[in-house]
């Protein structure tokens, strides 16, 4: 008897430890289970997804939505207008990224001049450099007197990186009579200190003349290259003593404007040490024949350094002023000589009877104008992707 006394009391114990234990766990259940209540992740364990694109309405938590709302919010706020589709729920921004790779045609990467892509619209106006100049009038000896001091980071034109500037000095509307400096040789901050005397002049016309100034790049063997020009009316100067300005220079009137534009794609290969050029096609191109259309071509020569490497020309486009060619030409190009390559692109018109004129240029390099350097170092940052740039042509 003392045993089985012993035995009830034992399953009385028990059985209280075991209720005991199963009011915890439940206690603990329904804190857990109201708690996790609005729990998107809890949910997800438990198995109680929501359909996509439905959520709860129930709770006031939803009404003003979650903190994971909140931070896609703030980043697709951060996005640009446009950037993605209308449509798309993706908060990482992987769908729009993925839709604007297969609107692209092929893998050709289209940048627009001197933009980072999404960073800036439209291309980015070209530093040209300024100009340092003194002007004055002698009453006694009827003599205007302009002194062209010095440049200052002016462009390199050349394919070696820099340029050979020199000066020509007008005074508007005569474009017959000019003066000029002295050539300055491989010099991006030329000092010319130079004086030049317009004799005989009567202040009253001096007053209605203007002064203009044009630096350009002295070319030996073909037509020196306009680099930027300034003007400034005399009336507006006081001429009574000798004053110096320094201006920033402007794009030629008569150098680059109007010769129309070339859009080309670069690829770089650095397993095979190449660069293919891709001449897609030309619009707005000068009308350099009498009938007012043009015969265009385009040639391409790679330098390395100053020496001329390869040359390579396009098939010629008669009487259009919006050729297509959609021609592709590879160059070699060892990784150790990058630096020092330029790809001298030059758009020609043909004449049957006498020399082929050129409509305009464009140096590729690492160290050209800006839109042809960005254009360069995009293509190095995408090795293996045809990368798209339209390029004005220049004089």
């Amino acid at each position: 008897m003392y045993l089985n006394r012993e035995e009830e009391s034992t399953k009385g114990s028990v059985s209280l430890s075991v209720f005991l234990v199963s009011m915890a766990v439940t206690v603990c259940a329904v804190w857990l289970v109201a708690l996790c209540g609005v729990c998107g992740w809890c949910q997800r364990k438990l198995g109680k997804r929501n359909k996509p694109g439905v959520e709860a309405v129930e709770t006031p938590d939803s009404l003003r939505g979650s903190r994971g709302e909140k931070k896609a919010i703030n980043r697709n706020m951060g996005n640009k207008p446009g950037n993605s589709p209308k449509g798309t729920n993706d908060v990482d921004g992987h769908s729009s990224v993925s839709d604007l790779a297969n609107s692209l045609t092929g893998d050709m990467v289209m940048l627009s001049p001197g933009s980072e892509e999404d960073d800036h619209e439209g291309p980015v106006n070209e530093k040209l450099g300024r100009i340092q100049f003194s002007v004055g009038y002698s009453f006694a000896e009827s003599n205007l007197t302009v002194k062209i001091l010095k440049g200052q980071d002016l462009p390199a034109k050349d394919f070696s990186g820099t340029s050979d500037p020199f000066v020509k000095i007008y005074l508007l509307p005569d474009k017959k009579n000019r003066l000029e400096t002295k050539v300055k040789h491989k010099n991006l901050n030329p000092h010319w200190n130079e004086t030049f005397l317009f004799e005989g002049f009567p202040f009253e016309k001096v007053r209605e003349r203007t002064l203009y100034l044009q630096v350009l790049d002295f070319d030996r063997f073909s037509r020196n290259d306009p680099i930027g020009e300034v003007s400034i009316p005399l009336n507006k100067v006081d001429l009574a003593h000798m004053q110096t300005f320094w201006k920033e220079l402007k794009p030629c009137s008569d150098g680059s404007a109007g010769r129309g534009d070339l859009l080309l794609s670069l690829c770089y290969n650095p397993t095979a040490n190449t660069i293919t050029v891709n001449i897609i096609k030309a619009r707005n191109l000068k009308a350099m024949d009498i009938g007012g259309t043009s015969d265009p071509y385009v040639k391409l020569w790679l330098m390395h350094k100053d020496k001329r490497v390869e040359k390579k020309k396009t098939v010629t486009i008669k009487r259009c002023l919006n050729p297509i060619f959609n021609e592709s030409f590879p160059f070699e190009v060892p990784a150790h000589m990058l630096r020092e390559t330029t790809i001298i692109i030059t758009v020609m018109d043909k004449d049957k009877f006498s020399r082929n004129d050129v409509i305009g240029k464009i140096y590729l390099s690492w160290k050209s104008g800006p839109a042809e350097v960005k254009h360069w170092k995009d293509m190095m940052s995408r090795p293996r992707t045809n990368v798209a740039q339209w390029h004005a042509l220049k004089a």
